[in-house]
């Protein structure tokens, strides 16, 4: 597995670059921006502003993931698979874990995730770039032409015990 990885290189290299930014970049980031403010109105002040806007998410949280919630119920109760909802609440995941990180930074995309225009936005964008993804594939089955959502074929059936070849 080793050798595979060494042999293909470039397919490591933009997760690692993420993972980089994520796990090194950011935390220094977050750092040198809570300094800062700290310096400007004061460190109670700031960590009151941080313990502020986790609670802040979390109302907010909970609102937009009852909202969606709802919104995927009435499609599942129409017949229809709801998509737009369920990536919907994966970014609203992401956001309140990034709302109850420490930080200016993360409450920033924490908020965007929360946000309903720019949720949806966002959504849409990463599944644009999800579905024009060479290694993007859609698996499962496909309707028949003579299935209509909403069509009932009532009937009756009875299974014949007398016909079956293990009972000779």
């Amino acid at each position: 597995m080793l050798a595979g990885a060494m042999m293909c290189p470039l397919l490591l290299e933009k997760p690692m670059k993420l993972l980089f930014i994520l796990f090194v970049i950011l935390p220094i980031a977050e750092i040198m921006m809570l300094i800062e403010v700290g310096g400007r109105i004061g460190t109670l002040n700031t960590a009151v502003l941080v313990v502020l806007t986790a609670f802040i998410g979390s109302l907010m949280l909970r609102q937009q993931g009852m909202s969606t919630l709802f919104r995927a119920r009435e499609r599942i109760d129409s017949g229809a698979l709801p998509l737009q909802e369920m990536m919907e609440g994966i970014c609203l995941a992401v956001g309140g874990a990034l709302l109850v990180t420490p930080g200016f930074i993360t409450d920033f995309i924490g908020f965007v995730c929360l946000l309903p225009q720019s949720r949806r936005w966002l959504v849409k964008f990463v599944a644009s770039k999800v579905m024009a993804s060479p290694n993007f594939h859609v698996y499962g089955e496909h309707r028949s032409s003579g299935a209509r959502s909403g069509q009932v074929i009532e009937g009756e059936f009875d299974r014949d015990h007398g016909s079956d070849e293990s009972s000779k």
